[in-house]
């Protein structure tokens, strides 16, 4: 898997498949001090010492797991989207409900974790440092846009196939779909703007987007 080496060339994230249970717990102590560092520090303001620190290790257990900072928040980064979208990718693998109550669910859960504390920090991290470290830009990409991307790629795809929707290319109707949900209030918080992110906000803002979405792509024999 792609990660970020500090030159800006590809890596691959170290200790992942580890099945020793006392190496995974270190390696997740590890990612938890890592997160705080780079939140606090941003990516290029982060160190291997003040990383190793802030976990409780020395920098000879850190180097143990990770070679690199890069491969450090390639690893931290892909924890967090593995963890995080789980329950999108198990309402996109989901056909037990109509189309419409998927897609609002879908876009209520996408603006939820999007203006999460953790969320908002790393898109920050990644927008403003992708020119020094290019491949912040693959590792975002990666593990998280075009994996959500894939799964509800393959959402519509059945749906279409069941007739419930009519549309010619499923994939760029999944990620128009994706960045309609990061209209109004996500947006604003990403740049500090005064938004009404309650629950109501959100829940009223998921059904107009898919509602939205729904007109362009139902049958129109429905």
């Amino acid at each position: 898997m792609t990660g970020i080496m500090d030159d800006g060339s590809a890596d691959t994230p170290d200790g992942a498949g580890s099945a020793d249970p006392v190496g995974c717990a270190k390696r997740e102590q590890i990612l938890k001090g890592a997160g705080t560092v780079f939140l606090a520090n941003g990516y290029e303001g982060a160190s291997m010492s003040q990383i190793a620190q802030m976990a409780g290790v020395s920098k000879g257990t850190l180097y143990n797991h990770f070679n690199g900072k890069a491969s450090l928040f390639s690893a931290f980064f892909e924890e967090q989207a593995r963890s995080r979208l789980a329950p999108i990718e198990a309402l996109s693998r989901s056909d037990g409900q109509s189309v419409r109550v998927t897609l609002v669910r879908f876009a209520e859960m996408t603006v939820h974790l999007l203006v999460s504390p953790m969320a908002l920090g790393l898109y920050r991290i990644i927008v403003g440092e992708v020119d020094k470290f290019p491949n912040l830009a693959d590792t975002f990409w990666r593990y998280g846009f075009d994996r959500t991307l894939g799964n509800l790629t393959e959402y519509l795809t059945r749906s279409v196939a069941r007739g419930e929707l009519e549309i010619a290319d499923p994939r760029l109707s999944a990620e128009q779909f994706m960045l309609m949900c990061q209209a109004r209030i996500i947006q604003r918080r990403r740049f500090g703007l005064p938004v009404d992110d309650s629950d109501a906000a959100i829940a009223e803002f998921a059904a107009f987007t898919a509602d939205s979405f729904l007109k362009i792509y139902e049958p129109r024999h429905q």
